[in-house]
């Protein structure tokens, strides 16, 4: 007895829980309601009670705009209390087509660092879009430079060993800036109020030192950092680095890389000739060119022979901006550089974000990079290659008839689904309260099984949930164009398929009663599975309609006060009671 007692304050405590639930302050998305009265009621109808929400509230009811008075679609200031309070107001219920928060929309996800909107580079390659889908969780990307310093914002990015092949040390400082900006296009922390963004920000940099302080690198040294970067798990490797020799030692470790799946990236070079330098110029390498600020090839970059995609590296009006350090001082700062070296790792951020959208083999990143671009029609001498870095499209192109994990949270967080406010602030249809309907089903279940013992079968269980939450997951689910009302029935327990049918939350009092679980049972009783469905159902309509008068008691016809509360109570009692008669001339289990 103490258990049940337990169990039965734990079930209504949730409820009075979510009953208050609605009042707690919680991220808003609005601060105005929408009214949208029926066409058929009179003018004066609709001014008497706009007057009636003006002096109640202070604030004078207006059209949306001027185009609204043919729909009758008012706008007025109002929180979640207010809207209870409309929608629970029998003369605004009955007048109205439905009472609404205004919602605010917004655009695609787009950083706080307040120096973002310096970064016209990342608004030419159409990087929001991307990061619509994802932000390089996952990929390491390999900077093989003049080392990376932790700069202020870089501080957020996750880094992995790397290793400083100029000094045989474990630890890469950067003593000239050029590797830390590079590391900042590719993984700059993002979103966290502070200077500037990354591409790929969920990335891990692996920082590999092979160029000294005057900017300078042997060929053995870049070779042995691509061997370090694709035997320690790196997935993209970026070099904005070359020469005009060709080295076989070095074009053995990037063939290396690549067979190990690793996607290569280098900088075509900066001397305007018409060829890329090495490594840029190996077939499984990523050349990349330099736009300047107006889209066009950076007078800098070289172009021709070997060049497969171009990308921002500044020039004209604009560089290209990142944190990085000083280095007279070595002190941190943020600073504007220009190259094709400032080009490559865009590429690589790009090609990090494609490796989170689970393309994994390097020649298909290159082919989805290449294919994504936005190709220039005009260019004889190859300026381009394939044409300008589009992120955007690239991610898209990639996840094209894919289906993971990942869509299904997005849809979940873009449908609202993972808004506590979707929720808690949903009526019959929210979660908590099905879950509390549930538990309470089989609370009573329990009870009545103490005193009339019968088993515990599977078309018991079936009744418990029918009869108490129906497929509430399924409520909200709409694909595409299908109509609605299938999905809307499936996600309905009994008590609401009235209001499931006529698309409304308001419980339809022939519905939310003993009537179909009498007529079940009535049906059933003398069947042997059948029966203990029809029995779990009565006691699960019960659990439904007990909750709902505590939570929601919004009956058509009853209205939302003590009447109501009393109607569903009073059939949750005669639901209850239903079922009692029904297994007690049968004590076997089901």
């Amino acid at each position: 007895m103490k258990k049940l007692l337990l169990l039965a304050l734990a079930v209504l405590g949730l409820s009075l829980a979510l009953w208050n639930f609605q009042g707690l302050a919680v991220s808003r998305d609005y601060d105005t309601l929408i009214l949208d009265f029926r066409e058929d009621v009179p003018a004066a109808q609709v001014e008497e009670l706009l007057g009636a929400i003006a002096q109640q509230t202070g604030d004078q009811p207006r059209l949306n705009s001027k185009f609204s008075g043919a729909d009758n679609v008012y706008v007025v200031a109002g929180d979640r209390a207010a809207l209870r309070e409309l929608r629970r107001t029998k003369p605004f219920r009955t007048a109205t087509e439905f009472i609404e928060p205004n919602y605010r929309y917004y655009n695609r996800f787009r950083p706080n660092d307040p120096d973002y909107s310096q970064q016209w580079n990342f608004q030419s390659i159409n990087l929001e879009k991307a990061w619509d889908e994802t932000k390089g969780a996952g990929v390491t990307v390999a900077v093989i430079d003049t080392g990376v310093s932790r700069v202020p914002d870089l501080k957020q990015t996750e880094f992995v060993p790397g290793y400083d092949f100029v000094h045989d040390s474990v630890e890469t400082p950067d003593d000239v800036g050029h590797g830390t900006h590079v590391a900042g296009t590719i993984a700059q922390s993002t979103d966290n109020s502070y200077g500037v963004a990354g591409i790929a920000y969920e990335a891990k940099i692996m920082p590999l030192k092979v160029l000294a302080a005057d900017g300078g690198g042997t060929v053995s040294d870049i070779a042995e950092a691509i061997k370090f970067a694709a035997d320690h798990d790196a997935t993209v490797i970026n070099l904005s680095l070359g020469g005009a020799g060709e080295s076989k030692l070095l074009e053995e470790a990037v063939n290396y890389a690549y067979d190990r799946g690793v996607v290569v990236v280098a900088a075509a070079g900066n001397e305007n000739r018409n060829s890329a330098s090495y490594p840029a110029r190996y077939p499984h390498v990523i050349s990349v060119a330099a736009l300047d600020s107006t889209g066009k090839k950076a007078d800098y970059s070289n172009f021709g022979a070997g060049v497969d995609i171009a990308a921002p590296g500044g020039g004209g009006e604009g560089r290209i901006l990142q944190n990085t350090i000083d280095p007279e001082t070595g002190e941190a700062i943020f600073a504007s550089f220009q190259g094709t070296s400032m080009a490559a790792p865009h590429v690589a951020g790009v090609a990090a974000l494609l490796k989170a959208s689970g393309v994994e083999e390097p020649e298909q990143v290159g082919q989805i990079l290449r294919e994504s671009a936005r190709t220039v029609t005009e260019d004889p001498l190859n300026h381009y290659g394939a044409g300008q870095l589009d992120a955007g499209a690239a991610v898209e192109l990639a996840r094209k008839g894919q289906f993971s994990p990942r869509d299904f949270f997005r849809w979940l967080r873009e449908n609202g689904y993972l808004n506590l406010r979707f929720w808690f602030d949903g009526g019959v249809v929210a979660l908590a309260p099905k879950l509390a309907m549930v538990l309470g089903s089989y609370l009573l279940a329990w009870l009545l099984r103490n005193y009339f013992p019968f088993g515990w079968s599977w078309s018991l269980a079936s009744g418990l949930v029918a009869g108490s939450s129906g497929l509430f997951f399924l409520r909200g689910f709409y694909i595409f164009d299908l109509p609605q009302a299938p999905f809307r029935v499936l996600g309905s327990s009994i008590p609401e398929l009235g209001g499931a049918v006529q698309g409304s939350t308001t419980l339809n009092p022939l519905f939310a009663s003993v009537l179909i679980p009498l007529g079940l049972i009535a049906l059933l009783l003398s069947h042997p599975t059948g029966k203990w469905f029809a029995v779990g159902t009565a006691l699960g309509v019960a659990s439904c309609l007990a909750i709902s008068a505590v939570i929601a008691p919004d009956v058509w016809l009853l209205g939302g006060g003590w009447l109501a509360r009393v109607y569903l109570l009073g059939n949750a009692a005669l639901c209850f009671g239903l079922a009692r008669l029904a297994v007690t001339g049968d004590r076997r289990s089901a």
